[in-house]
C-alpha cells in the first residue's frame, strides 16, 4: 500500500483528499502545518502533496528542508500560475504542480503516473559508460572518477532521460513533456537552467561535460 502525505492548513481540503485517497487503496497520513510535516516525514512517505499558501513556514520553505532527506515527488498544491513561481518551486525541490481548483481524478491520475514513475525507476541496475562514469539509476546518483555525485531529482531525471538515450537529441519541449510529463508545453526556462545546474556540478568536482548543446534545437548526451 502506497503511503501518501497531504499538507494542508485547508481542513476541508485534507479530508476530502483523505477520503478520496484511501477509497483507492492509499494510506494517507496528514499534516496541517510545516511543523507537523516535518514530524509526519519521518515515516518515509512514496508521496507528498504540499500546500504552498500556508501560514508561518510556507510550503517552499518547508520544501527545502525535507528535500535533504526526503526523495520521494513532491507534488505542489497552488493557486499561483506564473512560469516565475513554477520555476521557483522546481528549484526548491518541487516535482509537480497542481493549480488549484482541480479536478479530484486529474490529482488522482498525476499521483498515480508518479508513483509509476518512480517504480521503474527503481528496477534500474547501474551503467557504466566509460572508465571513469558510472551512474546508479536505482541509488540515482552518478559517480565521476570515484567521487560520488548527487543531484536534486529533476537533475537527475534529466540526466537519466539524456544518458539512457546517448547521441539522441531532445528539443526542450519534449524534454520538459518526458521528464515534468504534464504540461502540454515545454518551459525551456526550466530545463536550461536545470542543464545549467547539472554542468556546474560537473565542472566543480572535475568531471567531463557529458551534456552537448544542439543549437537552436535542445540538448543531447555525448556518445
Amino acid at each position: 500500500m502506497k503511503k501518501l502525505l497531504i499538507i494542508d492548513d485547508e481542513a476541508d481540503l485534507r479530508k476530502l483528499l483523505t477520503d478520496y485517497f484511501e477509497m483507492n487503496g492509499y494510506f494517507v497520513m496528514t499534516a496541517k502545518d510545516g511543523n507537523e510535516a516535518l514530524r509526519k516525514t519521518e515515516e518515509q512517505p512514496d508521496l507528498i502533496l504540499l500546500d504552498i499558501n500556508m501560514p508561518e513556514r510556507d510550503g517552499l520553505e518547508l520544501c527545502r528542508n525535507i528535500r535533504h532527506f526526503v526523495s520521494c515527488p513532491i507534488l505542489f498544491l497552488t493557486a499561483r500560475v506564473e512560469d516565475s513561481d513554477k520555476i521557483v518551486g522546481f528549484q526548491a525541490g518541487g516535482d509537480d504542480y497542481i493549480v488549484k481548483p482541480f479536478g479530484i481524478h486529474e490529482l488522482g491520475a498525476r499521483v498515480e503516473a508518479h508513483l509509476r514513475r518512480e517504480m521503474r525507476s527503481q528496477h534500474k541496475a547501474s551503467v557504466k559508460f566509460n572508465g571513469n562514469l558510472v551512474i546508479d539509476y536505482s541509488a540515482r546518483v552518478m559517480y565521476c572518477d570515484g567521487i560520488r555525485l548527487s543531484f536534486p531529482k529533476k537533475e537527475f531525471d534529466i540526466i537519466e532521460l539524456l544518458s539512457t538515450h546517448p547521441g539522441m537529441t531532445f528539443d526542450k519541449e519534449r524534454m520538459y513533456e518526458k521528464v515534468w510529463g504534464f504540461d502540454d508545453r515545454g518551459d525551456s526556462t526550466v530545463i536550461a537552467e536545470h542543464i545549467r545546474r547539472i554542468r556546474a556540478t560537473w565542472k566543480e568536482h572535475g568531471c567531463e561535460n557529458w551534456i552537448e548543446t544542439v543549437w537552436g534545437v535542445g540538448y543531447k548526451w555525448r556518445k
